[in-house]
């Protein structure tokens, strides 16, 4: 196939455009500088000039292609409710290209929240789209999928890691740091689903190659690792202590990351693993986190 992948110089897009070109499928990577570009060259992509700003661009790049990978998002948080309506209109134009034909949609989104005190499951809802969680990815690709588009999702873990990590754990060695404490919150039993960007990339090109219309997968190699463990991996490594800190403290140590450092949001992938085949390998992410990379 033909695949035109958005963010395919990100760190899961980059990571997507490897695995498809190494499974023979050709790769057409939205791009917006001659940087990026020339990233994807190097890998052995087509480029296609673009940018998320410009519906028009996408639809193009769509119309050209066998399928689409969408796994381009603004994450900047400052403008988180922008960012989200961006998507939403993203997804969109990407669906207008492929309207009448059988060729697939991937679109991505996060679960977090997704189902409050229990693990969440692939047949779970998404969340009711609002002003505190206006993110509605999910929800816009299965409209879609609802008008005849093969359009479905790629529910990916909090916590993707992996060489080129700039997520969550790389916030946190940045707090530790600045604070001289890895810490969690409370008992720190709360847990973080996780996944090697390498593990999810392998996904993407099965949900692409095998997935049905409107199904949701889990891009999840671990149900959830206990927060306290991925602290004290932390502190081992940049040698400051590690300690719980009182829920009423919390703010106080973790600042605007305090919600994400008090989730437990564990979340299943079985259904996705029987229906495509799917067997995560890599590293987990204590060993990543146990890694010199992640301390440069």
């Amino acid at each position: 196939m033909r695949v035109f992948v958005t963010g395919a110089t990100g760190f899961v897009g980059s990571a997507v455009v490897r695995e498809l070109l190494g499974a023979g499928h050709e790769v057409l990577g939205l791009t917006r500088s001659e940087a990026g570009a020339a990233a994807l060259r190097a890998a052995g992509a087509a480029v296609h000039h673009g940018s998320l700003e410009d519906p028009d661009s996408l639809r193009r790049g769509a119309t050209d292609s066998d399928g689409v990978i969408h796994t381009a998002f603004n994450h900047d948080f400052s403008r988180y409710a922008a960012s989200c309506e961006q998507d939403r209109i993203v997804i969109g134009a990407l669906g207008e290209a492929l309207r009448g034909s059988s060729r697939p949609l991937l679109v991505t989104t996060g679960l977090l929240g997704l189902a409050p005190g229990r693990t969440a499951l692939e047949s779970d809802a998404a969340h009711v789209v609002s002003e505190q969680v206006p993110r509605a990815s999910e929800q816009a690709a299965l409209a879609l999928a609802g008008q005849g588009v093969h359009a479905s999702v790629v529910r990916l873990a909090p916590s993707v890691h992996g060489e080129g990590d700039h997520g969550f754990v790389p916030m946190l060695i940045d707090l530790a740091r600045r604070k001289g404490l890895s810490a969690w919150i409370g008992d720190g039993a709360n847990r973080w689903p996780a996944v090697h960007r390498v593990d999810a990339a392998r996904l993407y090109r099965l949900a692409l190659e095998r997935g049905a219309r409107g199904e949701r997968y889990h891009a999840i190699a671990e149900e959830g690792v206990l927060f306290r463990e991925i602290a004290a991996a932390i502190g081992r490594r940049l040698g400051v202590p590690v300690a719980g800190v009182p829920a009423q403290e919390a703010a106080a140590h973790f600042e605007w990351f305090t919600l994400f450092a008090g989730l437990d949001a564990p979340a299943s992938s079985r259904w996705t693993r029987e229906v495509l085949g799917w067997v995560p390998g890599e590293a987990t992410l204590l060993e990543e986190v146990d890694s010199a990379r992640y301390f440069k």
